[in-house]
């Protein structure tokens, strides 16, 4: 008895220290439960304005990260950050106020990491995105960014605000002890998404619609002539698992996302038909798009890491359109 004692309190000591930021958010949520049943975590999550999942036994702390205390509370004794707090929203606030991306999350992600070199963190993953890159019909890598080429004019502040918040992860990880990785992830969907209407992205929007359909047609906003690379959320957790067991070099930044672009109106035809559902498909002109196209050369991630996507967009439908059946009342 005394011997398993001192064992489970060996691996205690052995155990690293992981913080999820953002834990009760769509990518947050599902990190938390990949990292949950990993033995050799410990985990502290925090939450804001909603109350923390208590489903999951791990340190909740309620903290608002664009608040230095709160910052420094929560990176008390911490080994990895997974930072996936943030103001998001869908393609109507995009459009109509691109601002409020840009001043809360350059806030809170400045403090993070800050907080992080000083507090001599092992390793930082911060979530960036795609926005800054030109549009374009062949795959996108990461060195096909040129800083001197015109953000397009939807993106522009939250693009400058990412390539700001980039170039703050490779500023703090060449001067301190902390790895950091910056992932320009493709449109990431899956369990936990967001599927209000008023909130969500183009992927949840349209399951939304697809399965709440009473009149028989599905409503799509603009022509849906735009493309989208579109990545399974399990596919990015496994990209994480990687980079936090194999990233040797003090920063990386990495395209991660499928590695094929699909059209707006063909995504929507194709959930309709992996619903079973007879739908007719109407296009709303009159609603907000961000009219353009792209998808990412990942060749990096897999030369560097060994990652690449294993779902394919019809496994990835068919397995949010089953969790949403068993979730979404």
């Amino acid at each position: 008895m005394e011997d398993q004692k001192n064992l489970n309190q060996k691996r205690h000591v052995m155990s690293k220290k992981i913080l999820i930021c953002g834990a009760n958010g769509f990518i947050g949520k599902n990190v938390l439960e990949r990292f949950y049943n990993k033995k050799e975590y410990v985990i502290r999550a925090t939450h804001f304005k909603s109350e923390p999942d208590n489903k999951f036994n791990v340190e909740w702390v309620r903290a608002d990260l664009r608040e230095q205390a709160d910052v420094k509370r929560v990176m008390r004794g911490v080994d990895i950050v997974l930072q996936f707090a943030a103001t998001t929203t869908g393609a109507k606030d995009i459009t109509s106020k691109p601002y409020i991306h840009v001043t809360n999350n350059a806030v809170m992600n400045s403090l993070l990491f800050r907080e992080a070199f000083e507090q001599e963190v092992e390793h930082f993953i911060f979530p960036s995105c795609t926005i800054m890159y030109q549009k374009s019909e062949t795959a996108v890598k990461e060195t096909d960014f040129n800083p001197s080429d015109e953000i397009l004019p939807f993106y522009y502040g939250p693009g400058h605000t990412k390539v700001y918040l980039e170039n703050m992860c490779k500023f703090y990880a060449n001067l301190g002890k902390t790895k950091f990785t910056a992932i320009r992830h493709s449109n990431i969907y899956g369990p936990h998404d967001k599927y209000d209407l008023e909130k969500s992205h183009v992927f949840g929007a349209t399951i939304t619609k697809v399965m709440t359909s009473k009149d028989g047609t599905v409503r799509v906003w603009g022509s849906g002539e735009e493309a989208r690379d579109l990545l399974y959320i399990a596919d990015l957790l496994n990209f994480i698992d990687a980079t936090v067991a194999k990233q040797e070099n003090n920063f990386e930044l990495f395209n991660v996302g499928l590695g094929q672009g699909v059209k707006i109106k063909d995504l929507v035809h194709k959930i309709v038909e992996l619903s079973d559902k007879t739908l007719e498909v109407v296009h709303d002109l009159s609603k907000p798009t961000i009219p353009t196209s792209l998808f990412l050369d990942c060749s990096y991630a897999k030369e560097k890491l060994g990652w690449q996507p294993l779902y394919t967009l019809e496994e990835g439908i068919e397995a949010t359109l089953q969790w949403y059946k068993e979730n979404i009342k």
